[in-house]
Protein backbone atom coordinates (compact mmCIF):
# COMPACT_ATOMS: atom_id res chain seq x y z
CA UNK A 1 0.00 0.00 0.00
CA UNK A 2 1.13 3.51 -0.77
CA UNK A 3 2.03 6.02 1.92
CA UNK A 4 1.04 9.35 0.35
CA UNK A 5 -1.04 11.49 2.68
CA UNK A 6 -4.58 12.63 1.97
CA UNK A 7 -5.15 16.31 2.67
CA UNK A 8 -8.12 16.02 5.01
CA UNK A 9 -7.43 14.28 8.34
CA UNK A 10 -10.40 12.96 10.27
CA UNK A 11 -10.79 15.01 13.40
CA UNK A 12 -11.00 13.14 16.68
CA UNK A 13 -13.93 13.83 18.99
CA UNK A 14 -12.11 12.34 21.98
CA UNK A 15 -8.68 12.56 23.54
CA UNK A 16 -5.70 10.26 23.54
CA UNK A 17 -6.24 9.72 27.25
CA UNK A 18 -9.34 7.68 26.41
CA UNK A 19 -7.21 4.87 25.02
CA UNK A 20 -5.95 3.83 28.42
CA UNK A 21 -6.59 0.14 28.84
CA UNK A 22 -9.66 -0.24 31.05
CA UNK A 23 -9.37 -3.56 32.78
CA UNK A 24 -6.06 -3.35 34.56
CA UNK A 25 -3.81 -6.25 35.43
CA UNK A 26 -2.24 -8.72 33.04
CA UNK A 27 -3.77 -9.06 29.60
CA UNK A 28 -5.16 -12.57 29.04
CA UNK A 29 -3.93 -14.62 26.10
CA UNK A 30 -6.60 -16.04 23.81
CA UNK A 31 -6.98 -19.76 23.31
CA UNK A 32 -4.91 -19.90 20.12
CA UNK A 33 -5.71 -23.54 19.38
CA UNK A 34 -9.41 -22.67 19.46
CA UNK A 35 -8.78 -19.58 17.33
CA UNK A 36 -7.02 -21.70 14.72
CA UNK A 37 -9.81 -24.28 14.69
CA UNK A 38 -12.36 -21.48 14.36
CA UNK A 39 -10.79 -19.86 11.30
CA UNK A 40 -10.49 -23.21 9.52
CA UNK A 41 -14.20 -23.72 10.15
CA UNK A 42 -15.04 -20.27 8.78
CA UNK A 43 -12.84 -20.64 5.69
CA UNK A 44 -14.78 -23.71 4.57
CA UNK A 45 -18.08 -21.82 4.35
CA UNK A 46 -18.81 -20.10 1.00
CA UNK A 47 -20.15 -16.56 1.05
CA UNK A 48 -19.64 -14.31 -1.94
CA UNK A 49 -20.97 -10.76 -1.81
CA UNK A 50 -24.74 -10.82 -1.39
CA UNK A 51 -24.76 -14.43 -0.19
CA UNK A 52 -23.44 -14.08 3.35
CA UNK A 53 -26.33 -15.74 5.17
CA UNK A 54 -24.58 -19.08 5.77
CA UNK A 55 -21.48 -17.52 7.29
CA UNK A 56 -23.62 -15.15 9.37
CA UNK A 57 -25.59 -18.10 10.74
CA UNK A 58 -22.36 -19.91 11.65
CA UNK A 59 -21.10 -16.83 13.51
CA UNK A 60 -24.38 -16.62 15.44
CA UNK A 61 -24.10 -20.33 16.27
CA UNK A 62 -20.65 -19.80 17.80
CA UNK A 63 -21.81 -16.72 19.72
CA UNK A 64 -24.83 -18.45 21.26
CA UNK A 65 -22.76 -21.51 22.15
CA UNK A 66 -20.44 -19.15 24.08
CA UNK A 67 -23.37 -17.74 26.05
CA UNK A 68 -24.17 -14.61 24.06
CA UNK A 69 -27.79 -13.63 24.78
CA UNK A 70 -30.07 -13.45 21.76
CA UNK A 71 -30.99 -9.90 22.75
CA UNK A 72 -27.40 -8.81 22.05
CA UNK A 73 -27.49 -10.09 18.46
CA UNK A 74 -29.03 -7.94 15.74
CA UNK A 75 -29.20 -7.90 11.94
CA UNK A 76 -29.77 -4.57 10.20
CA UNK A 77 -31.36 -4.03 6.77
CA UNK A 78 -28.27 -2.83 4.89
CA UNK A 79 -28.80 -5.56 2.26
CA UNK A 80 -32.08 -3.94 1.19
CA UNK A 81 -30.19 -0.81 0.10
CA UNK A 82 -27.43 -2.40 -1.97
CA UNK A 83 -27.28 -2.81 -5.77
CA UNK A 84 -26.78 -6.55 -5.30
CA UNK A 85 -29.81 -8.27 -3.84
CA UNK A 86 -28.42 -9.66 -0.60
CA UNK A 87 -29.81 -12.39 1.62
CA UNK A 88 -28.74 -10.94 4.98
CA UNK A 89 -27.80 -7.62 6.56
CA UNK A 90 -24.90 -6.62 8.76
CA UNK A 91 -24.57 -8.74 11.90
CA UNK A 92 -24.16 -6.52 14.98
CA UNK A 93 -23.42 -7.79 18.48
CA UNK A 94 -23.40 -5.37 21.42
CA UNK A 95 -22.12 -6.26 24.88
CA UNK A 96 -22.70 -3.83 27.76
CA UNK A 97 -19.26 -4.13 29.32
CA UNK A 98 -18.29 -4.41 32.98
CA UNK A 99 -15.90 -1.46 33.41
CA UNK A 100 -16.25 2.19 32.42
CA UNK A 101 -14.80 3.49 29.18
CA UNK A 102 -15.81 4.44 25.65
CA UNK A 103 -17.45 1.69 23.61
CA UNK A 104 -15.01 -0.17 21.35
CA UNK A 105 -15.93 -1.57 17.95
CA UNK A 106 -14.32 -4.59 16.30
CA UNK A 107 -15.26 -5.31 12.69
CA UNK A 108 -14.52 -7.44 9.63
CA UNK A 109 -16.43 -8.26 6.45
CA UNK A 110 -18.13 -11.59 5.83
CA UNK A 111 -18.08 -11.71 2.02
CA UNK A 112 -15.39 -13.19 -0.19
CA UNK A 113 -14.65 -12.82 -3.90
CA UNK A 114 -15.99 -15.39 -6.42
CA UNK A 115 -12.64 -17.13 -6.95
CA UNK A 116 -12.89 -18.42 -3.37
CA UNK A 117 -16.08 -20.43 -3.91
CA UNK A 118 -15.27 -24.09 -3.31
CA UNK A 119 -12.19 -23.42 -1.16
CA UNK A 120 -10.95 -26.41 0.81
CA UNK A 121 -8.72 -25.05 3.58
CA UNK A 122 -5.75 -27.19 4.55
CA UNK A 123 -2.84 -26.45 6.85
CA UNK A 124 0.66 -26.63 5.37
CA UNK A 125 3.16 -25.76 8.08
CA UNK A 126 2.38 -22.26 9.34
CA UNK A 127 0.10 -21.46 6.39
CA UNK A 128 -3.43 -22.27 5.33
CA UNK A 129 -4.16 -22.64 1.62
CA UNK A 130 -6.92 -24.15 -0.49
CA UNK A 131 -6.47 -27.81 -1.36
CA UNK A 132 -8.24 -27.04 -4.64
CA UNK A 133 -5.66 -25.21 -6.81
CA UNK A 134 -8.42 -23.61 -8.88
CA UNK A 135 -9.85 -21.60 -5.98
CA UNK A 136 -8.73 -18.85 -3.67
CA UNK A 137 -8.85 -19.34 0.10
CA UNK A 138 -11.12 -16.57 1.33
CA UNK A 139 -8.74 -15.43 4.07
CA UNK A 140 -9.83 -12.00 2.92
CA UNK A 141 -11.67 -11.59 5.10
CA UNK A 142 -12.41 -14.81 6.97
CA UNK A 143 -9.12 -14.17 8.74
CA UNK A 144 -10.58 -10.91 10.03
CA UNK A 145 -13.86 -12.60 10.94
CA UNK A 146 -11.87 -15.20 12.88
CA UNK A 147 -10.02 -12.50 14.83
CA UNK A 148 -13.15 -10.52 15.68
CA UNK A 149 -15.21 -13.58 16.56
CA UNK A 150 -12.40 -15.04 18.66
CA UNK A 151 -12.31 -11.80 20.64
CA UNK A 152 -16.05 -11.93 21.28
CA UNK A 153 -15.93 -15.61 22.26
CA UNK A 154 -13.04 -15.08 24.68
CA UNK A 155 -14.89 -12.27 26.44
CA UNK A 156 -18.10 -14.29 26.62
CA UNK A 157 -16.66 -17.64 27.69
CA UNK A 158 -14.26 -16.30 30.27
CA UNK A 159 -16.31 -13.40 31.56
CA UNK A 160 -13.41 -11.03 31.02
CA UNK A 161 -13.74 -7.48 32.35
CA UNK A 162 -14.09 -5.03 29.49
CA UNK A 163 -15.63 -1.71 28.47
CA UNK A 164 -18.78 -1.77 26.30
CA UNK A 165 -18.00 -3.68 23.10
CA UNK A 166 -19.60 -3.89 19.66
CA UNK A 167 -18.77 -6.53 17.06
CA UNK A 168 -19.72 -5.80 13.45
CA UNK A 169 -19.67 -8.52 10.81
CA UNK A 170 -20.26 -6.60 7.59
CA UNK A 171 -21.68 -7.50 4.20
CA UNK A 172 -20.71 -6.75 0.60
CA UNK A 173 -17.35 -5.11 1.20
CA UNK A 174 -15.82 -6.58 -1.93
CA UNK A 175 -18.36 -5.02 -4.30
CA UNK A 176 -18.51 -1.48 -2.91
CA UNK A 177 -18.04 -1.37 0.88
CA UNK A 178 -21.81 -1.48 1.19
CA UNK A 179 -22.10 -2.97 4.66
CA UNK A 180 -20.03 -0.17 6.18
CA UNK A 181 -21.70 2.38 3.93
CA UNK A 182 -25.20 1.60 5.14
CA UNK A 183 -24.57 0.71 8.78
CA UNK A 184 -25.90 3.12 11.39
CA UNK A 185 -23.59 4.54 14.05
CA UNK A 186 -26.58 4.46 16.41
CA UNK A 187 -27.04 0.72 15.79
CA UNK A 188 -23.39 0.28 16.71
CA UNK A 189 -23.83 2.10 20.02
CA UNK A 190 -21.81 5.13 18.87
CA UNK A 191 -18.36 3.64 19.60
CA UNK A 192 -15.48 5.88 20.61
CA UNK A 193 -12.75 3.62 19.22
CA UNK A 194 -13.03 1.29 16.23
CA UNK A 195 -10.77 -1.42 14.81
CA UNK A 196 -11.22 -3.05 11.40
CA UNK A 197 -9.43 -6.34 10.78
CA UNK A 198 -8.70 -6.92 7.10
CA UNK A 199 -5.74 -7.82 4.89
CA UNK A 200 -2.00 -7.68 5.41
CA UNK A 201 0.61 -7.84 8.13
CA UNK A 202 -0.33 -7.45 11.79
CA UNK A 203 2.11 -4.61 12.36
CA UNK A 204 0.67 -2.60 9.45
CA UNK A 205 -1.79 -0.05 10.82
CA UNK A 206 -3.76 1.61 8.04
CA UNK A 207 -4.78 5.12 9.11
CA UNK A 208 -6.12 6.47 5.83
CA UNK A 209 -7.25 5.55 2.34
CA UNK A 210 -7.95 7.13 -1.01
CA UNK A 211 -11.35 8.16 -2.34
CA UNK A 212 -12.78 6.36 -5.36
CA UNK A 213 -15.22 7.39 -8.10
CA UNK A 214 -16.63 5.03 -10.75
CA UNK A 215 -18.15 5.90 -14.09
CA UNK A 216 -20.20 4.15 -16.73
CA UNK A 217 -19.59 5.68 -20.14
CA UNK A 218 -22.18 4.98 -22.86
CA UNK A 219 -21.23 5.85 -26.44
CA UNK A 220 -23.87 6.00 -29.16
CA UNK A 221 -22.63 5.85 -32.75
CA UNK A 222 -24.31 4.81 -35.99
CA UNK A 223 -24.10 1.38 -37.66
CA UNK A 224 -23.30 0.76 -41.29
CA UNK A 225 -21.71 -1.94 -43.44
CA UNK A 226 -17.97 -1.66 -42.88
CA UNK A 227 -17.17 -2.77 -46.43
CA UNK A 228 -20.01 -1.35 -48.53
CA UNK A 229 -20.57 2.03 -46.85
CA UNK A 230 -18.27 2.64 -43.87
CA UNK A 231 -18.55 6.40 -44.44
CA UNK A 232 -22.20 6.28 -43.41
CA UNK A 233 -21.39 4.91 -39.98
CA UNK A 234 -20.13 6.49 -36.78
CA UNK A 235 -17.85 4.10 -34.94
CA UNK A 236 -18.38 3.97 -31.21
CA UNK A 237 -15.12 2.06 -30.95
CA UNK A 238 -13.26 4.86 -32.72
CA UNK A 239 -14.73 7.37 -30.28
CA UNK A 240 -13.64 5.25 -27.33
CA UNK A 241 -10.16 4.77 -28.80
CA UNK A 242 -9.66 8.50 -29.36
CA UNK A 243 -10.84 9.30 -25.85
CA UNK A 244 -8.52 6.80 -24.19
CA UNK A 245 -5.60 7.91 -26.36
CA UNK A 246 -6.27 11.52 -25.38
CA UNK A 247 -6.27 10.62 -21.67
CA UNK A 248 -2.97 8.77 -22.03
CA UNK A 249 -1.36 11.51 -24.12
CA UNK A 250 -2.27 14.27 -21.67
CA UNK A 251 -1.42 12.36 -18.49
CA UNK A 252 -4.92 11.67 -17.23
CA UNK A 253 -4.73 7.86 -17.36
CA UNK A 254 -2.84 5.54 -15.00
CA UNK A 255 -0.71 7.34 -12.43
CA UNK A 256 -1.58 11.03 -12.53
CA UNK A 257 0.76 13.69 -11.13
CA UNK A 258 -0.12 17.29 -11.86
CA UNK A 259 0.32 20.57 -10.02
CA UNK A 260 1.70 18.82 -6.96
CA UNK A 261 -1.35 16.56 -6.77
CA UNK A 262 -1.52 12.82 -7.23
CA UNK A 263 -4.20 10.36 -8.28
CA UNK A 264 -5.00 7.47 -10.61
CA UNK A 265 -7.51 6.59 -13.28
CA UNK A 266 -8.25 3.48 -15.28
CA UNK A 267 -10.43 2.49 -18.22
CA UNK A 268 -10.98 -1.04 -17.02
CA UNK A 269 -13.86 -2.46 -19.05
CA UNK A 270 -15.06 -1.97 -22.63
CA UNK A 271 -17.87 -3.77 -24.46
CA UNK A 272 -18.53 -3.01 -28.11
CA UNK A 273 -19.05 -4.47 -31.52
CA UNK A 274 -20.64 -7.58 -32.99
CA UNK A 275 -18.75 -8.26 -36.23
CA UNK A 276 -15.80 -6.95 -38.21
CA UNK A 277 -18.02 -5.99 -41.14
CA UNK A 278 -20.25 -3.70 -39.05
CA UNK A 279 -19.30 -0.21 -37.89
CA UNK A 280 -19.85 -0.43 -34.13
CA UNK A 281 -23.10 1.24 -33.17
CA UNK A 282 -22.43 1.50 -29.42
CA UNK A 283 -19.84 1.02 -26.73
CA UNK A 284 -20.04 0.80 -22.97
CA UNK A 285 -17.01 1.41 -20.76
CA UNK A 286 -16.37 1.33 -17.04
CA UNK A 287 -13.86 3.82 -15.71
CA UNK A 288 -12.56 4.77 -12.27
CA UNK A 289 -10.74 7.74 -10.73
CA UNK A 290 -9.00 7.84 -7.36
CA UNK A 291 -7.22 10.44 -5.26
CA UNK A 292 -6.63 11.26 -1.63
CA UNK A 293 -7.57 14.84 -2.57
CA UNK A 294 -11.29 15.07 -3.38
CA UNK A 295 -10.90 18.29 -5.38
CA UNK A 296 -8.19 16.74 -7.55
CA UNK A 297 -10.27 13.60 -8.03
CA UNK A 298 -13.04 15.81 -9.41
CA UNK A 299 -10.54 17.25 -11.89
CA UNK A 300 -9.66 13.73 -13.02
CA UNK A 301 -13.35 12.91 -13.50
CA UNK A 302 -13.84 16.13 -15.46
CA UNK A 303 -10.86 15.31 -17.69
CA UNK A 304 -12.33 11.86 -18.41
CA UNK A 305 -15.75 13.27 -19.28
CA UNK A 306 -14.20 15.95 -21.51
CA UNK A 307 -12.01 13.44 -23.36
CA UNK A 308 -15.00 11.25 -24.29
CA UNK A 309 -17.26 14.13 -25.27
CA UNK A 310 -14.55 15.75 -27.39
CA UNK A 311 -13.83 12.43 -29.08
CA UNK A 312 -17.52 12.07 -29.96
CA UNK A 313 -17.39 15.42 -31.76
CA UNK A 314 -14.32 14.38 -33.77
CA UNK A 315 -15.80 11.20 -35.27
CA UNK A 316 -18.24 12.18 -38.02
CA UNK A 317 -19.84 10.35 -40.91
CA UNK A 318 -20.15 11.58 -44.48
CA UNK A 319 -23.30 13.49 -43.58
CA UNK A 320 -21.49 15.40 -40.84
CA UNK A 321 -23.25 13.67 -37.99
CA UNK A 322 -21.37 12.68 -34.87
CA UNK A 323 -21.93 10.33 -31.95
CA UNK A 324 -23.14 10.96 -28.43
CA UNK A 325 -21.64 10.20 -25.04
CA UNK A 326 -23.35 9.88 -21.66
CA UNK A 327 -21.21 9.62 -18.51
CA UNK A 328 -22.94 8.33 -15.39
CA UNK A 329 -20.77 8.30 -12.27
CA UNK A 330 -21.00 7.90 -8.53
CA UNK A 331 -18.75 8.19 -5.48
CA UNK A 332 -17.68 4.76 -4.24
CA UNK A 333 -16.03 6.06 -1.08
CA UNK A 334 -14.52 9.29 0.18
CA UNK A 335 -10.89 9.64 1.23
CA UNK A 336 -10.02 9.84 4.91
CA UNK A 337 -6.93 10.27 7.07
CA UNK A 338 -6.88 9.68 10.81
CA UNK A 339 -4.78 11.99 12.94
CA UNK A 340 -1.78 10.59 14.80
CA UNK A 341 -3.51 11.38 18.10
CA UNK A 342 -6.77 9.63 17.18
CA UNK A 343 -7.52 7.30 20.13
CA UNK A 344 -7.96 4.19 17.98
CA UNK A 345 -4.59 4.85 16.29
CA UNK A 346 -2.81 5.34 19.60
CA UNK A 347 -4.42 2.19 21.01
CA UNK A 348 -3.55 0.09 17.95
CA UNK A 349 0.08 1.19 18.00
CA UNK A 350 0.39 0.38 21.70
CA UNK A 351 -1.24 -3.04 21.26
CA UNK A 352 0.99 -4.03 18.34
CA UNK A 353 4.09 -2.87 20.19
CA UNK A 354 3.00 -4.81 23.28
CA UNK A 355 3.15 -8.14 21.37
CA UNK A 356 6.73 -7.45 20.31
CA UNK A 357 6.17 -6.08 16.82
CA UNK A 358 7.24 -2.72 15.41
CA UNK A 359 4.06 -0.92 14.32
CA UNK A 360 4.03 1.08 11.10
CA UNK A 361 1.27 3.38 9.94
CA UNK A 362 0.33 3.41 6.27
CA UNK A 363 -2.18 5.01 3.93
CA UNK A 364 -3.90 2.86 1.32
CA UNK A 365 -4.59 3.56 -2.34
CA UNK A 366 -7.49 1.12 -2.14
CA UNK A 367 -10.86 1.46 -0.44
CA UNK A 368 -11.61 0.03 2.99
CA UNK A 369 -14.70 -0.35 5.13
CA UNK A 370 -12.98 2.29 7.24
CA UNK A 371 -13.65 4.86 4.48
CA UNK A 372 -17.37 4.71 5.07
CA UNK A 373 -17.01 4.28 8.82
CA UNK A 374 -15.27 7.67 8.87
CA UNK A 375 -18.13 9.20 6.89
CA UNK A 376 -20.55 7.64 9.38
CA UNK A 377 -18.77 9.39 12.24
CA UNK A 378 -16.80 6.39 13.52
CA UNK A 379 -13.04 6.91 12.96
CA UNK A 380 -11.67 3.42 12.34
CA UNK A 381 -8.13 2.07 12.11
CA UNK A 382 -7.44 -1.09 10.07
CA UNK A 383 -5.10 -3.89 11.15
CA UNK A 384 -3.94 -6.98 9.25
CA UNK A 385 -4.46 -10.65 10.09
CA UNK A 386 -1.80 -12.36 7.97
CA UNK A 387 -3.67 -12.67 4.67
CA UNK A 388 -1.39 -13.08 1.65
CA UNK A 389 -1.95 -12.88 -2.15
CA UNK A 390 -5.64 -12.16 -1.70
CA UNK A 391 -8.14 -12.49 -4.57
CA UNK A 392 -5.96 -15.09 -6.28
CA UNK A 393 -5.69 -18.90 -6.34
CA UNK A 394 -2.38 -18.51 -4.48
CA UNK A 395 -4.02 -16.91 -1.46
CA UNK A 396 -2.74 -18.04 1.96
CA UNK A 397 -3.27 -17.25 5.62
CA UNK A 398 -0.19 -17.02 7.83
CA UNK A 399 -1.39 -18.75 11.00
CA UNK A 400 1.29 -17.22 13.21
CA UNK A 401 0.29 -13.74 12.09
CA UNK A 402 -3.39 -14.61 12.49
CA UNK A 403 -2.83 -15.80 16.06
CA UNK A 404 -0.85 -12.65 16.82
CA UNK A 405 -3.76 -10.58 15.48
CA UNK A 406 -6.09 -12.47 17.84
CA UNK A 407 -3.80 -11.54 20.73
CA UNK A 408 -3.70 -7.87 19.64
CA UNK A 409 -7.50 -7.75 19.31
CA UNK A 410 -8.09 -9.24 22.76
CA UNK A 411 -5.64 -6.75 24.25
CA UNK A 412 -7.57 -3.93 22.59
CA UNK A 413 -10.84 -5.33 23.94
CA UNK A 414 -9.93 -5.98 27.56
CA UNK A 415 -6.65 -4.16 28.06
CA UNK A 416 -3.83 -4.49 30.49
Amino acid sequence: MATSKPSRPVKSKSTAASVRQPAGGAVPTPDLAAARKLVLDLLAIPGVSGDEKAIAERIVHHLKAAGCPASAIHFDNAHTKTPIKGNVGNLIVKLPGTVPGPRRLFMAHMDTVPVCVGAKPVVAGRYVKSADPTTGLGADDRGGIGVVLTTALEVLRRGLPCPPLTFLFGIQEEVGLYGARYVSAADLGKPGLAFNFDGGAVEKITVGATGGYRMDVAIEGMPSHAGVAPEKGISAIAIAALAVADLVEHGWHGLIEKEGKRGTSNVGVIHSGAATNVVAESAHLRVEARSHDSAFRKKIVKAIETAFKDAAKRVKNAAGKCGKVVCDGHLDYEAFRLGDDEPCVVAAIEAVRAVGLKPRTEVSNGGLDANWMAVNGVPTVTLGCGQMEIHTTKEQLDLEAYETACTVALRLAVGG
